[in-house]
Protein backbone atom coordinates (compact mmCIF):
# COMPACT_ATOMS: atom_id res chain seq x y z
CA UNK A 1 0.00 0.00 0.00
CA UNK A 2 1.24 3.18 -0.73
CA UNK A 3 2.58 5.14 2.11
CA UNK A 4 1.04 8.09 1.33
CA UNK A 5 -2.08 6.70 0.84
CA UNK A 6 -1.58 5.15 4.17
CA UNK A 7 -0.92 8.41 5.70
CA UNK A 8 -4.14 9.74 4.50
CA UNK A 9 -5.91 6.89 5.83
CA UNK A 10 -4.72 6.62 8.98
CA UNK A 11 -5.16 10.60 9.38
CA UNK A 12 -8.84 10.65 8.08
CA UNK A 13 -9.18 7.91 10.74
CA UNK A 14 -7.49 9.94 13.48
CA UNK A 15 -9.67 12.81 12.35
CA UNK A 16 -12.75 10.41 12.81
CA UNK A 17 -12.02 9.24 16.27
CA UNK A 18 -11.44 12.52 17.94
CA UNK A 19 -14.54 13.99 16.23
CA UNK A 20 -15.91 10.82 18.00
CA UNK A 21 -14.23 11.70 21.52
CA UNK A 22 -15.38 15.26 20.92
CA UNK A 23 -19.02 14.58 20.75
CA UNK A 24 -18.95 11.80 23.19
CA UNK A 25 -17.42 14.74 25.56
CA UNK A 26 -19.80 16.79 24.75
CA UNK A 27 -23.00 14.34 25.42
CA UNK A 28 -21.59 13.46 28.83
CA UNK A 29 -21.60 17.39 29.48
CA UNK A 30 -25.02 18.16 28.51
CA UNK A 31 -26.21 15.02 30.53
CA UNK A 32 -24.77 16.72 33.38
CA UNK A 33 -26.03 20.09 32.76
CA UNK A 34 -29.35 18.54 32.19
CA UNK A 35 -29.28 16.67 35.45
CA UNK A 36 -28.08 19.84 36.95
CA UNK A 37 -31.22 21.71 35.86
CA UNK A 38 -33.82 19.07 36.35
CA UNK A 39 -32.31 19.16 40.37
CA UNK A 40 -32.60 22.96 40.16
CA UNK A 41 -36.56 22.71 38.50
CA UNK A 42 -37.02 20.03 41.00
CA UNK A 43 -36.32 22.22 43.96
CA UNK A 44 -37.37 25.40 42.33
CA UNK A 45 -40.93 23.16 42.27
CA UNK A 46 -40.78 22.15 45.78
CA UNK A 47 -40.08 25.50 47.25
CA UNK A 48 -43.16 26.81 45.03
CA UNK A 49 -45.36 23.73 46.58
CA UNK A 50 -44.41 25.42 49.98
CA UNK A 51 -45.14 28.08 49.20
CA UNK A 52 -48.68 27.49 47.73
CA UNK A 53 -49.16 25.36 50.71
CA UNK A 54 -48.41 28.03 53.31
CA UNK A 55 -50.26 30.48 51.45
CA UNK A 56 -53.35 28.13 51.48
CA UNK A 57 -53.02 27.59 55.40
CA UNK A 58 -53.08 30.68 55.28
CA UNK A 59 -56.23 31.33 53.27
CA UNK A 60 -57.51 28.56 55.06
CA UNK A 61 -57.61 29.98 58.76
CA UNK A 62 -58.90 33.11 57.43
CA UNK A 63 -62.09 31.88 55.95
CA UNK A 64 -62.57 29.60 58.94
CA UNK A 65 -62.15 32.44 61.52
CA UNK A 66 -64.32 35.15 59.35
CA UNK A 67 -66.92 31.76 59.29
CA UNK A 68 -66.43 31.71 62.84
CA UNK A 69 -67.21 35.17 63.20
CA UNK A 70 -70.24 35.37 61.17
CA UNK A 71 -71.84 32.25 62.79
CA UNK A 72 -71.24 33.87 66.08
CA UNK A 73 -72.73 37.06 65.09
CA UNK A 74 -76.07 34.46 63.67
CA UNK A 75 -75.90 33.04 66.65
CA UNK A 76 -75.77 36.36 69.13
CA UNK A 77 -79.04 37.12 66.73
CA UNK A 78 -80.84 34.01 66.93
CA UNK A 79 -80.58 34.40 70.60
CA UNK A 80 -81.31 37.76 70.99
CA UNK A 81 -84.91 36.95 68.39
CA UNK A 82 -85.60 34.02 71.12
CA UNK A 83 -85.33 36.87 74.06
CA UNK A 84 -87.77 39.22 72.07
CA UNK A 85 -90.12 36.26 71.59
CA UNK A 86 -89.68 34.92 75.07
CA UNK A 87 -90.86 38.28 76.04
CA UNK A 88 -93.80 38.61 73.72
CA UNK A 89 -94.96 35.19 74.33
CA UNK A 90 -94.86 36.82 78.29
CA UNK A 91 -96.99 39.49 77.17
CA UNK A 92 -99.51 37.58 74.73
CA UNK A 93 -99.84 35.40 78.13
CA UNK A 94 -100.38 38.57 80.62
CA UNK A 95 -103.12 39.99 78.07
CA UNK A 96 -104.58 37.14 77.51
CA UNK A 97 -104.96 36.98 81.11
CA UNK A 98 -106.45 40.65 81.34
CA UNK A 99 -108.81 39.65 78.44
CA UNK A 100 -109.96 36.30 80.42
CA UNK A 101 -110.07 38.78 83.66
CA UNK A 102 -112.00 41.22 81.79
CA UNK A 103 -114.74 39.11 80.25
CA UNK A 104 -115.43 37.85 83.17
CA UNK A 105 -116.47 41.59 85.12
CA UNK A 106 -118.04 41.96 81.63
CA UNK A 107 -120.49 39.03 81.87
CA UNK A 108 -120.76 40.05 86.00
CA UNK A 109 -121.85 43.64 84.97
CA UNK A 110 -124.04 42.15 82.04
CA UNK A 111 -125.51 39.92 84.64
CA UNK A 112 -125.98 43.13 87.29
CA UNK A 113 -127.45 45.07 84.18
CA UNK A 114 -129.86 42.41 82.73
CA UNK A 115 -131.70 42.30 86.95
CA UNK A 116 -131.15 45.91 87.05
CA UNK A 117 -133.34 46.36 83.71
CA UNK A 118 -135.94 43.62 84.74
CA UNK A 119 -137.08 45.81 87.91
CA UNK A 120 -137.07 48.74 85.66
CA UNK A 121 -139.29 47.46 83.64
CA UNK A 122 -141.29 46.05 86.34
CA UNK A 123 -141.27 49.83 88.06
CA UNK A 124 -142.39 51.22 84.55
CA UNK A 125 -145.14 48.89 84.33
CA UNK A 126 -146.48 50.04 87.66
CA UNK A 127 -145.49 53.62 86.95
CA UNK A 128 -147.88 53.13 83.56
CA UNK A 129 -150.56 51.90 86.01
CA UNK A 130 -150.38 54.91 87.91
CA UNK A 131 -150.03 57.45 85.41
CA UNK A 132 -153.05 55.90 83.45
CA UNK A 133 -155.09 56.31 87.17
CA UNK A 134 -153.58 59.90 87.69
CA UNK A 135 -154.83 60.47 84.10
CA UNK A 136 -158.20 58.92 84.76
CA UNK A 137 -158.85 60.73 87.84
CA UNK A 138 -157.63 63.87 86.43
CA UNK A 139 -159.74 63.62 83.39
CA UNK A 140 -163.23 62.87 85.85
CA UNK A 141 -162.02 66.06 87.52
CA UNK A 142 -161.53 68.25 84.68
CA UNK A 143 -164.28 67.13 82.07
CA UNK A 144 -161.53 67.14 79.93
CA UNK A 145 -159.61 64.43 77.83
CA UNK A 146 -155.93 64.42 77.56
CA UNK A 147 -155.67 65.13 74.18
CA UNK A 148 -157.92 68.21 74.65
CA UNK A 149 -155.49 69.17 77.68
CA UNK A 150 -152.75 68.98 75.71
CA UNK A 151 -153.86 71.17 72.60
CA UNK A 152 -155.24 73.90 75.72
CA UNK A 153 -151.47 73.48 77.36
CA UNK A 154 -149.53 74.03 73.96
CA UNK A 155 -151.82 77.04 73.13
CA UNK A 156 -151.24 78.67 76.31
CA UNK A 157 -147.39 78.11 75.88
CA UNK A 158 -147.22 79.23 72.29
CA UNK A 159 -148.79 82.37 73.07
CA UNK A 160 -146.73 82.96 75.93
CA UNK A 161 -143.41 81.82 73.64
CA UNK A 162 -144.76 84.14 70.86
CA UNK A 163 -145.20 87.27 73.98
CA UNK A 164 -141.86 86.53 74.92
CA UNK A 165 -140.40 86.24 71.65
CA UNK A 166 -141.36 89.85 70.09
CA UNK A 167 -140.47 91.61 73.66
CA UNK A 168 -137.17 89.44 72.85
CA UNK A 169 -137.12 90.82 69.25
CA UNK A 170 -137.82 94.36 69.93
CA UNK A 171 -135.44 94.54 72.27
CA UNK A 172 -132.64 93.28 70.16
CA UNK A 173 -134.19 95.61 67.55
CA UNK A 174 -133.75 98.28 69.70
CA UNK A 175 -130.34 97.82 71.02
CA UNK A 176 -129.06 97.40 67.23
CA UNK A 177 -130.61 100.00 65.51
CA UNK A 178 -128.82 102.47 68.79
CA UNK A 179 -125.43 100.54 68.30
CA UNK A 180 -125.78 101.16 64.65
CA UNK A 181 -126.96 104.70 64.53
CA UNK A 182 -123.89 105.80 66.81
CA UNK A 183 -121.57 103.95 64.42
CA UNK A 184 -123.13 105.27 61.90
CA UNK A 185 -123.72 108.89 63.25
CA UNK A 186 -119.39 108.67 63.89
CA UNK A 187 -118.36 107.44 60.43
CA UNK A 188 -120.65 110.04 58.67
CA UNK A 189 -119.56 113.16 61.40
CA UNK A 190 -116.27 112.15 61.39
CA UNK A 191 -116.06 112.23 57.23
CA UNK A 192 -117.96 115.56 57.59
CA UNK A 193 -115.42 117.30 59.64
CA UNK A 194 -112.58 115.64 57.31
CA UNK A 195 -114.09 117.14 54.08
CA UNK A 196 -115.22 120.86 53.97
CA UNK A 197 -115.94 122.73 50.88
CA UNK A 198 -117.99 126.05 49.51
CA UNK A 199 -121.93 126.06 49.96
CA UNK A 200 -123.64 127.10 46.97
CA UNK A 201 -122.78 130.01 44.82
CA UNK A 202 -123.97 129.49 41.24
CA UNK A 203 -125.73 131.53 39.66
CA UNK A 204 -127.77 131.49 36.11
CA UNK A 205 -125.86 135.10 35.08
CA UNK A 206 -122.22 136.65 34.79
CA UNK A 207 -121.70 140.35 35.58
CA UNK A 208 -118.92 141.75 33.45
CA UNK A 209 -117.39 144.87 34.57
CA UNK A 210 -116.03 147.63 32.71
CA UNK A 211 -114.09 150.28 33.10
CA UNK A 212 -116.23 153.15 31.56
CA UNK A 213 -119.79 153.54 29.77
CA UNK A 214 -118.16 154.61 26.62
CA UNK A 215 -117.40 150.66 26.27
CA UNK A 216 -120.65 149.78 26.27
CA UNK A 217 -121.11 151.53 23.59
CA UNK A 218 -118.21 149.76 21.53
CA UNK A 219 -119.30 146.65 22.63
CA UNK A 220 -123.13 147.61 21.39
CA UNK A 221 -121.63 148.71 17.84
CA UNK A 222 -123.09 150.56 14.87
CA UNK A 223 -126.76 149.72 14.90
CA UNK A 224 -126.14 146.55 17.49
CA UNK A 225 -124.08 144.91 14.99
CA UNK A 226 -121.57 143.86 17.61
CA UNK A 227 -123.60 142.94 20.52
CA UNK A 228 -125.53 140.74 17.81
CA UNK A 229 -122.39 139.24 16.71
CA UNK A 230 -121.32 138.31 20.00
CA UNK A 231 -124.50 136.47 21.12
CA UNK A 232 -124.97 134.92 17.25
CA UNK A 233 -121.22 133.43 18.35
CA UNK A 234 -121.57 132.44 22.10
CA UNK A 235 -125.30 131.75 22.54
CA UNK A 236 -125.43 133.78 25.59
CA UNK A 237 -127.95 136.88 26.05
CA UNK A 238 -125.81 139.94 26.72
CA UNK A 239 -127.93 142.27 28.31
CA UNK A 240 -126.70 145.91 28.46
CA UNK A 241 -128.58 148.15 30.53
CA UNK A 242 -128.16 151.09 32.81
CA UNK A 243 -126.39 149.32 35.26
CA UNK A 244 -123.39 151.16 36.04
CA UNK A 245 -119.86 149.84 34.55
CA UNK A 246 -121.46 146.21 33.92
CA UNK A 247 -122.50 144.06 31.78
CA UNK A 248 -125.04 140.99 32.70
CA UNK A 249 -124.49 137.65 30.58
CA UNK A 250 -126.80 135.86 30.75
CA UNK A 251 -127.50 132.31 30.07
CA UNK A 252 -128.09 128.53 31.78
CA UNK A 253 -124.65 127.29 30.22
CA UNK A 254 -122.03 127.79 32.10
CA UNK A 255 -119.28 126.89 29.84
CA UNK A 256 -121.23 129.80 27.10
CA UNK A 257 -121.41 132.37 29.94
CA UNK A 258 -117.45 131.76 30.69
CA UNK A 259 -116.80 131.90 26.89
CA UNK A 260 -118.49 134.83 26.64
CA UNK A 261 -117.11 136.48 29.43
CA UNK A 262 -113.30 135.68 28.65
CA UNK A 263 -113.93 136.63 24.87
CA UNK A 264 -115.49 140.33 26.10
CA UNK A 265 -112.30 140.54 28.45
CA UNK A 266 -110.18 139.86 25.17
CA UNK A 267 -111.69 142.26 22.57
CA UNK A 268 -111.49 145.22 25.72
CA UNK A 269 -108.10 145.02 26.17
CA UNK A 270 -107.60 144.71 22.58
CA UNK A 271 -109.47 147.56 21.71
CA UNK A 272 -110.78 145.94 18.80
CA UNK A 273 -114.30 145.44 18.46
CA UNK A 274 -115.70 144.21 15.13
CA UNK A 275 -117.89 140.84 14.26
CA UNK A 276 -114.67 139.29 12.20
CA UNK A 277 -112.74 139.98 15.41
CA UNK A 278 -115.42 138.72 17.79
CA UNK A 279 -115.83 135.18 15.61
CA UNK A 280 -112.09 135.27 15.75
CA UNK A 281 -111.67 135.66 19.43
CA UNK A 282 -114.69 133.37 20.57
CA UNK A 283 -113.34 131.01 18.42
CA UNK A 284 -109.69 131.23 19.94
CA UNK A 285 -111.47 131.34 23.85
CA UNK A 286 -113.52 128.11 22.96
CA UNK A 287 -110.23 126.28 22.53
CA UNK A 288 -108.66 127.92 25.04
CA UNK A 289 -111.43 126.41 27.10
CA UNK A 290 -112.00 123.05 25.86
CA UNK A 291 -108.18 122.78 27.34
CA UNK A 292 -108.38 124.49 30.27
CA UNK A 293 -110.98 121.58 30.70
CA UNK A 294 -108.89 119.11 29.80
CA UNK A 295 -106.03 120.35 32.17
CA UNK A 296 -109.26 120.82 34.89
CA UNK A 297 -109.81 117.11 34.67
CA UNK A 298 -106.46 116.03 35.06
CA UNK A 299 -105.65 118.42 37.81
CA UNK A 300 -108.78 116.97 40.09
CA UNK A 301 -107.20 113.43 39.05
CA UNK A 302 -104.15 114.08 40.14
CA UNK A 303 -105.11 115.72 43.43
CA UNK A 304 -107.50 112.50 44.44
CA UNK A 305 -104.58 110.26 43.13
CA UNK A 306 -106.83 108.52 40.72
CA UNK A 307 -104.66 107.07 37.86
CA UNK A 308 -105.68 105.56 34.52
CA UNK A 309 -108.66 107.40 33.78
CA UNK A 310 -109.60 107.51 30.05
CA UNK A 311 -108.80 110.66 28.16
CA UNK A 312 -112.83 111.40 27.35
CA UNK A 313 -113.41 110.61 31.29
CA UNK A 314 -110.51 113.12 32.48
CA UNK A 315 -112.67 115.87 29.83
CA UNK A 316 -115.92 114.96 31.28
CA UNK A 317 -114.22 115.47 34.88
CA UNK A 318 -113.00 119.07 33.71
CA UNK A 319 -116.69 119.91 32.23
CA UNK A 320 -118.13 119.44 35.67
CA UNK A 321 -116.57 122.56 36.42
CA UNK A 322 -119.10 124.56 34.62
CA UNK A 323 -121.99 122.23 36.03
CA UNK A 324 -123.96 123.02 38.92
CA UNK A 325 -126.95 121.09 40.80
CA UNK A 326 -129.37 122.82 42.65
CA UNK A 327 -126.57 125.84 42.68
CA UNK A 328 -123.72 123.01 43.61
CA UNK A 329 -120.99 123.56 41.94
CA UNK A 330 -120.66 119.53 40.48
CA UNK A 331 -116.98 119.42 40.52
CA UNK A 332 -116.53 120.73 44.04
CA UNK A 333 -119.48 118.02 44.89
CA UNK A 334 -117.85 115.33 43.50
CA UNK A 335 -114.41 116.35 44.65
CA UNK A 336 -116.00 116.22 48.36
CA UNK A 337 -117.91 113.11 47.70
CA UNK A 338 -114.16 110.80 46.51
CA UNK A 339 -112.98 112.37 49.25
CA UNK A 340 -115.81 111.21 51.63
CA UNK A 341 -116.09 107.70 49.70
CA UNK A 342 -112.46 107.00 50.76
CA UNK A 343 -112.62 108.07 54.55
CA UNK A 344 -115.74 105.80 54.84
CA UNK A 345 -114.24 102.93 52.84
CA UNK A 346 -110.99 103.23 54.72
CA UNK A 347 -113.34 103.46 58.07
CA UNK A 348 -114.77 100.06 57.13
CA UNK A 349 -111.95 98.52 55.78
CA UNK A 350 -112.32 98.60 52.31
CA UNK A 351 -110.24 99.70 49.24
CA UNK A 352 -110.20 103.48 49.70
CA UNK A 353 -108.74 104.00 46.12
CA UNK A 354 -111.75 102.13 44.33
CA UNK A 355 -114.19 104.51 46.18
CA UNK A 356 -112.60 107.65 45.38
CA UNK A 357 -112.63 106.93 41.73
CA UNK A 358 -116.22 105.72 42.13
CA UNK A 359 -116.90 108.75 43.98
CA UNK A 360 -115.43 111.13 41.64
CA UNK A 361 -117.12 109.43 38.52
CA UNK A 362 -120.60 108.94 40.13
CA UNK A 363 -122.08 112.13 38.35
CA UNK A 364 -120.32 112.23 34.77
CA UNK A 365 -123.89 111.19 33.52
CA UNK A 366 -124.81 114.91 33.37
CA UNK A 367 -122.41 116.58 31.42
CA UNK A 368 -122.29 114.02 28.56
CA UNK A 369 -121.19 115.09 24.91
CA UNK A 370 -124.64 114.08 24.29
CA UNK A 371 -128.59 114.47 25.97
CA UNK A 372 -129.92 110.55 25.60
CA UNK A 373 -133.38 110.29 27.15
CA UNK A 374 -131.59 108.27 30.21
CA UNK A 375 -131.47 109.37 34.01
CA UNK A 376 -128.08 110.63 34.18
CA UNK A 377 -126.76 107.57 37.14
CA UNK A 378 -127.64 105.01 33.88
CA UNK A 379 -126.15 107.28 31.69
CA UNK A 380 -122.98 107.40 34.12
CA UNK A 381 -122.86 103.65 34.63
CA UNK A 382 -123.06 103.11 30.40
CA UNK A 383 -119.80 105.73 29.86
CA UNK A 384 -117.94 104.37 32.76
CA UNK A 385 -118.54 100.72 31.11
CA UNK A 386 -117.47 102.42 27.35
CA UNK A 387 -114.02 103.53 28.67
CA UNK A 388 -113.36 100.25 30.28
CA UNK A 389 -113.86 100.80 34.12
CA UNK A 390 -114.03 98.38 36.78
CA UNK A 391 -118.04 96.27 37.04
CA UNK A 392 -118.17 97.18 40.56
CA UNK A 393 -117.32 100.86 39.92
CA UNK A 394 -120.11 101.13 37.25
CA UNK A 395 -122.55 99.43 39.48
CA UNK A 396 -121.50 101.88 42.09
CA UNK A 397 -122.17 104.72 39.42
CA UNK A 398 -125.92 103.51 38.36
CA UNK A 399 -126.81 102.36 41.57
CA UNK A 400 -126.60 105.51 43.38
CA UNK A 401 -130.23 106.87 42.93
CA UNK A 402 -131.39 102.99 43.38
CA UNK A 403 -131.89 102.95 39.67
CA UNK A 404 -130.19 99.54 39.48
CA UNK A 405 -129.39 96.75 42.01
CA UNK A 406 -126.44 97.47 44.41
CA UNK A 407 -123.88 94.05 43.51
CA UNK A 408 -120.98 95.51 45.98
CA UNK A 409 -120.18 97.13 49.10
CA UNK A 410 -119.05 100.03 46.98
CA UNK A 411 -122.46 101.04 46.08
CA UNK A 412 -124.32 102.30 49.24
CA UNK A 413 -120.73 103.61 50.30
CA UNK A 414 -121.30 106.40 47.19
CA UNK A 415 -125.34 106.67 47.46
CA UNK A 416 -124.86 107.62 51.37
CA UNK A 417 -121.88 109.94 50.46
CA UNK A 418 -123.35 111.24 47.34
CA UNK A 419 -126.38 112.10 49.94
CA UNK A 420 -123.84 113.43 52.39
CA UNK A 421 -122.31 115.93 50.07
CA UNK A 422 -125.87 116.89 48.53
CA UNK A 423 -127.62 117.35 51.43
CA UNK A 424 -125.64 118.52 54.24
CA UNK A 425 -127.29 122.28 55.34
CA UNK A 426 -125.83 125.20 52.66
CA UNK A 427 -124.48 122.66 49.67
CA UNK A 428 -127.85 123.27 47.72
CA UNK A 429 -130.18 125.72 46.56
CA UNK A 430 -134.28 124.65 46.04
CA UNK A 431 -136.45 126.13 43.77
CA UNK A 432 -138.93 127.49 46.25
CA UNK A 433 -142.04 126.21 44.25
CA UNK A 434 -140.56 122.67 44.19
CA UNK A 435 -139.65 123.07 47.61
CA UNK A 436 -143.19 124.32 48.56
CA UNK A 437 -144.70 121.33 46.35
CA UNK A 438 -142.43 118.53 48.12
CA UNK A 439 -143.37 119.61 51.58
CA UNK A 440 -147.72 119.49 50.49
CA UNK A 441 -146.68 115.68 48.63
CA UNK A 442 -145.11 114.71 51.82
CA UNK A 443 -148.28 116.14 53.90
CA UNK A 444 -150.96 114.48 51.18
CA UNK A 445 -149.19 111.24 51.05
CA UNK A 446 -149.35 110.55 54.70
CA UNK A 447 -152.89 112.35 54.64
CA UNK A 448 -154.37 109.45 52.21
CA UNK A 449 -153.99 106.30 55.24
CA UNK A 450 -157.13 105.65 57.23
CA UNK A 451 -157.13 107.32 60.76
CA UNK A 452 -154.70 109.76 60.21
CA UNK A 453 -156.39 113.50 61.50
CA UNK A 454 -153.20 116.04 61.08
CA UNK A 455 -149.86 116.23 59.38
CA UNK A 456 -147.14 118.20 59.30
CA UNK A 457 -144.16 118.31 57.40
CA UNK A 458 -141.05 120.16 59.82
CA UNK A 459 -137.56 120.45 59.28
CA UNK A 460 -137.29 121.64 56.25
CA UNK A 461 -138.79 118.44 55.04
CA UNK A 462 -136.81 116.10 56.43
CA UNK A 463 -139.09 115.35 59.65
CA UNK A 464 -142.83 114.33 58.79
CA UNK A 465 -145.32 114.20 61.67
CA UNK A 466 -148.26 112.01 61.84
CA UNK A 467 -151.06 112.14 63.68
CA UNK A 468 -153.50 109.62 64.16
CA UNK A 469 -156.87 108.95 66.10
CA UNK A 470 -156.23 106.93 69.60
CA UNK A 471 -159.11 105.73 69.01
CA UNK A 472 -158.76 104.50 65.54
CA UNK A 473 -155.41 103.01 65.52
CA UNK A 474 -153.89 101.02 68.56
CA UNK A 475 -149.86 101.16 69.47
CA UNK A 476 -148.73 98.06 67.11
CA UNK A 477 -150.70 99.55 64.15
CA UNK A 478 -149.02 103.10 64.54
CA UNK A 479 -145.27 101.45 63.87
CA UNK A 480 -146.61 99.28 61.23
CA UNK A 481 -148.16 102.77 59.43
CA UNK A 482 -145.12 104.51 60.15
CA UNK A 483 -142.71 101.74 58.70
CA UNK A 484 -145.32 101.83 55.13
CA UNK A 485 -145.63 105.55 54.69
CA UNK A 486 -141.12 105.44 55.15
CA UNK A 487 -141.49 102.98 52.47
CA UNK A 488 -143.94 104.84 49.96
CA UNK A 489 -141.63 108.31 50.36
CA UNK A 490 -139.01 106.27 49.81
CA UNK A 491 -140.65 104.56 45.94
CA UNK A 492 -142.73 107.36 44.90
CA UNK A 493 -141.14 110.87 45.91
CA UNK A 494 -137.52 112.25 45.72
CA UNK A 495 -136.18 114.25 48.03
CA UNK A 496 -132.18 115.02 49.60
CA UNK A 497 -130.72 113.18 52.53
CA UNK A 498 -133.51 111.50 54.08
CA UNK A 499 -136.87 112.03 55.81
CA UNK A 500 -138.04 111.21 59.56
CA UNK A 501 -141.32 110.02 59.92
CA UNK A 502 -143.30 110.46 63.28
CA UNK A 503 -146.39 108.80 64.06
CA UNK A 504 -148.12 110.25 67.59
CA UNK A 505 -150.26 108.50 68.82
CA UNK A 506 -152.20 110.35 72.55
CA UNK A 507 -155.63 109.23 74.58
CA UNK A 508 -156.42 112.65 76.46
CA UNK A 509 -159.14 112.58 79.32
CA UNK A 510 -160.66 116.37 80.30
CA UNK A 511 -162.65 117.00 82.97
CA UNK A 512 -164.59 120.43 84.33
CA UNK A 513 -164.56 121.05 87.96
CA UNK A 514 -167.80 123.56 88.64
Amino acid sequence: MDPLVLGLVCGVVAFIIGVAVMIAIQRSSAKSKAKTIIEEAHKEAEMLMQEKLLKAREEELQIKAEADKAANQRMSKVQQNEARLKQREMQLNQQQGEIARRRNENDTFKANLEAQAAVLESQRTELDKLTRTAQDTLEHISGLSAEEAKEKLIESLRDEAKTAAQSYINDIMDEAKLTANKEAKRIVVQSIQRVATETAIENSVTVFHIDSDEIKGRIIGREGRNIRALEAATGIEIIVDDTPEAIVLSGFDPVRREIARLALHQLVADGRIHPARIEEVVTKVRHQIEEEIVETGKRTAIDLGIHGLHPDLIRLVGKMKYRSSYGQNLLQHSRETANLCAIMASELGLNPKKARRAGLLHDIGKVPDEEPELPHALLGMKLAEKYKEKPEICNAIGAHHDEIEQQSLLAPIVQVCDAISGARPGARREIVEAYIKRLNDLEQLAMSYPGVIKTYAIQAGRELRVIVGADKIDDAETEKLSAEIAKRIQTEMTYPGQVKITVIRETRSVSFAK
